[in-house]
């Protein structure tokens, strides 16, 4: 299934599961990224019913309880919705190595481009007098978000394009350029990278994401280059990263029962009235507070106080994107 389609059948999921009335085939048409078209238009308008007739296919396929119907008995057409009740999920039991991945992939929603889309969509029906239900898709839009240079890295990785970054190490006076065909883009360690052929040393490097400075340029034509088929990104990257020495210690205060993840790592754990209170061991500062941040309002930092302001300032920026995203979408 190409990309497209793909997130528009998300999107139809998402609007159809935030409203209860059922809503026509124009109506989606209307609000739906990917099914834009000219009603007026007989053949462009029977290109996005071929269209729609097979995204319900698929999506019944799928699993998806589509049903049909009409809001009132005034009604001709009919129209479509999800029915809640039937399609969530019962409470699932995850492995932590299950419960990674899927933390992983929610991570990337947001950059994937889906989430933007989605909120433009619901304001559409909002728009129309629609009436939305928040709560239908709790969960769908992480707050929690990866590097700035997550997205044009996986665009130029996907688009065979050679890019160039500025790039800082620890123990470098300033930032150097880069010039990279990258192969793609990992997570490791909680941390992401991207692999690829540098220009400049003619050799394979790896580079962290969040070490880039400014913004990622694209330097290369589409196609310009093949990645090796036989390279293991994950691989090269642990090589590459080496033992993580985690000698810092950070103490949290946790709500009981919650992050079940932090607990793990806990060197000690103290209950108290307020919560219980656990040292954890980390290796770097930006790293631990991303990992807090992804517990929301569960854990909060008591110290060290470096770690407690990385943490202030991971959450100042995800309320400043939101609000963005908030403001576009209106």
């Amino acid at each position: 299934m190409s990309r497209s389609r793909t997130e528009r059948l998300v999107n139809l999921v998402i609007c159809l599961l935030s409203t209860r009335r059922f809503l026509t085939a124009a109506q989606i048409a209307a609000t739906v990224p990917g099914y834009e078209h000219d009603p007026d238009d007989p053949r462009d308008h029977e290109a996005f019913q071929r269209k729609f007739e097979r995204d319900k296919a698929e999506l019944r396929e799928l699993g998806v309880p589509l049903e049909t119907g009409t809001a009132s008995v005034f009604d001709v057409e009919p129209g479509y919705r999800i029915a809640a009740r039937e399609y969530a999920l019962p409470d699932i039991q995850l492995e932590p190595d299950e419960a990674a991945a899927v933390g992983i992939a929610a991570r990337l929603w947001r950059h994937a481009g889906l989430a933007a889309a989605a909120s433009s969509g619901l304001a559409k029906l909002r728009a129309a007098g629609i009436d939305i239900d928040p709560s239908a898709t709790l969960g769908v839009e992480p707050v929690v978000t990866v590097d700035p240079a997550f997205a044009p890295l996986t665009t130029a990785a996907r688009d065979r394009r050679a890019v160039a970054f500025d790039y800082r190490v620890p123990e470098g006076d300033g930032p150097t350029s880069r010039r990279l065909q990258p192969w793609g883009v990992v997570c490791w360690r909680g941390r992401w990278y991207v692999v690829g052929h540098d220009l400049d040393r003619e050799a394979t490097r790896c580079f962290r994401l969040s070490r880039i400075v400014g913004q990622v340029r694209l330097t290369g034509k589409p196609g310009a280059y093949e990645p090796p088929t036989d390279v293991d990104l994950i691989s090269h990257v642990a090589r590459w990263s080496g033992p993580i020495e985690r000698t810092g210690r950070a103490t949290v205060l946790v709500r009981p029962g919650r992050a079940a993840g932090l607990r793990r790592w806990a060197r000690e754990v103290e209950t108290t009235p307020e919560g219980d209170r656990l040292v954890l061991p980390f290796a770097d500062v930006e790293g631990f507070a991303a990992s807090v941040v992804g517990y929301g309002a569960d854990v909060r930092v008591l110290d060290p106080p470096e770690v407690r302001e990385a943490v202030i300032q991971r959450l100042k920026e995800i309320a400043t994107r939101h609000e963005a995203a908030s403001v576009s979408a209106r």
